[in-house]
């Protein structure tokens, strides 16, 4: 059947009609709330048998992508839209892929409203097979719009929806990767679990107010969380988050400060793609300042097979899947702007001991796959019945903070010598004040753990005003490669270190 707004709207004249918002008949429910409660009630939940939320009604899981996309929020039906508020809020409905909805709450003096499912608030556009909205209805998720871009115009700025998966952008970004607030299991040969942000509390914001509180509640069958996000949006968009988690089961493969992103193609394995673009991705490396104070970059790959990396640590100072590739030339592709994609550097609060960042990269033949995970892996389990508290600030933007001062790795390309027997490896380093006229007292330290490769050559690259350390490596045989590069002065570092896994 056709689904009429005019209809659907005609049934909300009165609450539509009030100044305030939510309206009283959009409240389901309401109670106190304290980020306590939230605490205890998170590890109150651990001690009980994990329940998921029901199901939606079938046909909302049966639409068609097509015809779910025909349902969208309605922007003037946002929340706080009508208020004096530096902070808006929209809203998705459930169905299709999101088949357990969240709780959504608005939380003012100390109130927490729950909010009620209603249709009304979604723009229909076109004909959608018939809908019932029962009690088990209800919302996938939130984005949250400030002023951003122009001070007369709210942009969104961060979404939660699906499992516990977020994104954000800054000044001038468009959306790209995504953060999660947990991972399990990620790349084991058992099965991934995906835990669940069950309930949301999205803090009222008063005039003048920069900082934004989100409040959420984790709920999977191994473990429940209570997690606090602090958002800033601008140039980086800043959250701090705050969580502590309370384990079911005893998790012995945990991922902090998880993060999800996609890479395809870019000059390491171009040859690969039938493409008119010279790249596409999300990102294109994994950065990391270690505890020792090693600055190291990972160009990201597209492997034929699965490929799990880890990088030991103890404390780390940060780590991130970054887009450094800003030129659009380096995408000409004028619909999906990949040179606008964010970044995403996650900084440890205070020391989390030892571990290591893991890299998962998953065989990928299209752009619409998220491929590349990333994270921090404690080496340590979380038992059963304990409490695990931690937290970090997310730098979502162009640029890490906090790096050392040196020349970074601007691009690496890999590809057959000119003998077409060899593989050459060219990287690229920035323009930096180290570099100057004469590289002769430069040395360049290059190792590979199998095969072989050549001593390196360093030159100044006119096109990029840095300069290039190239090499060659022959495999020997050898499937897999590790290889490792860096420009050095004696013992001193003049550029952070470069990490690669070749794959024949």
């Amino acid at each position: 059947m056709m689904i009429s707004r005019r209809a659907l709207l005609a049934g909300m004249a009165a609450s539509t009609a009030t100044t305030a918002w939510p309206a009283v008949e959009m409240i389901a429910a309401q109670a106190p709330f304290s980020t306590d409660w939230l605490w205890e009630h998170a590890r109150e939940l651990a001690r009980q048998d994990y329940e998921p939320k029901p199901l939606i009604p079938a046909p909302w899981q049966e639409l068609s992508f097509e015809d779910f996309n025909k349902i969208q929020f309605d922007p003037e039906h946002g929340i706080w839209v009508d208020e004096d508020s530096p902070l808006q809020m929209d809203l998705f409905t459930a169905g299709l892929y999101a088949t357990r909805p969240a709780t959504i709450n608005i939380v003012e003096d100390g109130i927490a409203k729950t909010l009620g499912y209603d249709l009304s608030l979604f723009e229909i556009r076109g004909e959608l097979p018939d809908l019932p909205v029962d009690e088990t209805m209800g919302y996938s998720g939130f984005r949250l719009r400030t002023t951003v871009n122009r001070p007369d115009y709210f942009d969104e700025f961060i979404v939660f929806q699906g499992a516990s998966y977020f994104r954000a952008v800054a000044k001038g970004q468009g959306y790209g990767l995504s953060a999660r607030g947990l991972a399990l299991r990620t790349g084991d040969p058992d099965g991934e679990e995906f835990p669940d942000f069950t309930d949301f509390w999205v803090e009222a914001a008063a005039p003048g107010d920069t900082v934004f509180t989100v409040h959420a509640l984790l709920n999977s069958p191994s473990t429940t969380g209570a997690y606090t996000f602090k958002i800033t949006a601008g140039d980086p968009t800043r959250v701090d988050v705050t969580a502590t988690l309370f384990p079911r089961v005893d998790l012995t493969h945990v991922g902090l400060g998880a993060m999800t992103s996609m890479f395809l193609f870019d000059e390491t394995n171009r040859h690969r793609f039938d493409d008119f673009r010279p790249g596409v991705h999300d990102s294109d490396g994994l950065l990391m300042l270690n505890g020792e104070g090693e600055q190291i970059w990972r160009p990201l790959a597209n492997p034929k097979e699965l490929e799990i990396s880890s990088f030991i640590d103890e404390n780390p100072r940060g780590f991130g899947l970054m887009q450094r590739s800003r030129d659009p030339e380096k995408f000409a592709d004028l619909q999906a702007f990949y040179e606008r994609r964010p970044s995403l550097w996650i900084t440890p609060d205070g020391d989390w001991g030892a571990g290591g960042v893991e890299l998962v990269e998953i065989p990928s033949d299209q752009e619409i796959y998220d491929n590349t995970v990333a994270y921090w892996r404690p080496s340590v389990p979380m038992l059963a019945g304990s409490e695990y508290s931690f937290g970090y600030a997310m730098a979502w933007g162009n640029r890490a903070t906090g790096l050392l001062d040196l020349p970074w790795v601007l691009e690496t390309r890999i590809g057959g010598a000119f003998n077409q027997v060899d593989t050459t490896v060219a990287i690229d380093f920035a323009p930096h004040a180290l570099f100057g006229d004469d590289l002769s007292e430069i040395q360049t330290v290059i190792t590979a753990d199998t095969g072989t490769v050549t001593d390196g050559i360093l030159q100044h690259n006119p096109g990029t005003g840095g300069v290039r350390l190239a090499f060659h490596l022959l495999p020997q045989g050898a499937t897999s490669i590790e290889l490792r590069a860096q420009l050095v002065k004696g013992d001193i570092p003049m550029s952070e270190v470069w990490l690669y896994r070749w794959t024949a």
